[in-house]
């Protein structure tokens, strides 16, 4: 009976989405989750920042193997898939559909996410959050130039913009606590729910702000039932396969359990904070709501799976902890 029980964190994670899709924060309210949203993820880092050390940090930037497997993953292995995808046109899956599943495909990687449950997994932090920075900064540049190729349609260019919020949000307050770590860093060690809390938080801020935005675009009703079930398939065995693989070749490349949670959770995960500013930007007005759609949908699925996967990993890591002990 304790295998059926359902995860807590799951299901504040659906009453999460049943929230926004009821209640959609629109206008001020919108951009007043956005600020909290933004502030929830400084804090994450920072947070971070204070509880590794700086060896730890400097060790995490030397997993080159590790961030050439997720490298792989993101930019590799998904684009791959995508195009597999194409033989789904037009019969199981709309043309339009289609552009938007592609696009998904060439975006890099989250990055609080991943870190959050690379955290909750008992994972390397450290380089997940090197991974997932790199990701994002390289994705920048690369992620316009795939749609190119694939979908010829890219006509914008490098935001200046998503580079300063990267640094912003993420490095700035990461390095921040690295220099504070010596007053606060004993502090946080001893309060580690105060770090799960934030973990949880800024993943289910997320959720809600994505989620009203999609609601409140009107996306979610252009498209009948069968199509979004179709493409929630097509999102179900991306994933699927995306983190069987990398954990295959994680453990036939001898990871540590450590280093191999943080390449399936970083290499998995498509950012939907990164994807949908690119999708303005890449596509037409008139079709950057389907265009980004895959991209809404993967992001439920990828939340609510790795949720589930990031608990059971750290359940199953403080079980041999305790053993050991």
């Amino acid at each position: 009976m304790s295998r059926l029980r359902v995860d807590p964190y799951i299901l504040a994670l659906l009453l999460t989405v049943a929230v926004a899709s009821l209640f959609p924060a629109r206008g001020a309210v919108a951009t007043g989750f956005g600020h909290a949203t933004t502030i929830a993820i400084g804090l994450l880092f920072f947070l971070y920042g204070a509880r590794l050390s700086t060896r730890e940090a400097v060790d995490g930037l030397k997993h080159w193997r590790l961030h050439g497997l997720v490298f792989l993953a993101t930019f590799v292995l998904f684009p791959l898939l995508g195009l597999l995808c194409l033989l789904l046109v037009p019969w199981a899956l709309p043309p339009a559909l289609y552009a938007g599943v592609m696009f998904l495909c060439c975006l890099p990687s989250t990055v609080q996410s991943s870190i959050a449950f690379t955290s909750i997994a008992r994972g390397n932090v450290a380089a997940a959050i090197c991974s997932a920075s790199f990701s994002n900064l390289i994705g920048i540049v690369l992620t316009p130039l795939l749609v190119t190729v694939f979908l010829f349609t890219g006509t914008g260019g490098v935001s200046l913009g998503a580079v300063r919020d990267i640094m912003v949000q993420l490095l700035v307050p990461f390095v921040a606590g690295q220099l504070l770590r010596r007053w606060i860093g004993g502090f946080i060690t001893r309060h580690k729910k105060v770090l799960g809390y934030v973990d949880r938080g800024s993943v289910l801020l997320v959720v809600y702000s994505a989620f009203s935005a999609g609601v409140v675009g009107g996306i979610w009703g252009r498209l009948s039932v069968v199509s979004l079930l179709v493409l929630f398939a097509v999102n179900a065995a991306l994933l699927a396969v995306v983190m069987v693989g990398t954990t295959f070749a994680a453990r036939r490349l001898r990871f540590s359990t450590e280093d191999a949670i943080a390449i399936v959770f970083c290499g998995s995960k498509k950012s939907l904070a990164s994807g949908l500013p690119m999708g303005t930007v890449l596509f037409p007005a008139a079709t950057v709501g389907l265009a980004v759609l895959p991209l809404m949908l993967f992001h439920q699925l990828q939340l609510m799976v790795c949720a589930w996967l990031a608990r059971r990993y750290g359940a199953r890591e403080d079980a041999v902890a305790l053993a050991s002990a």
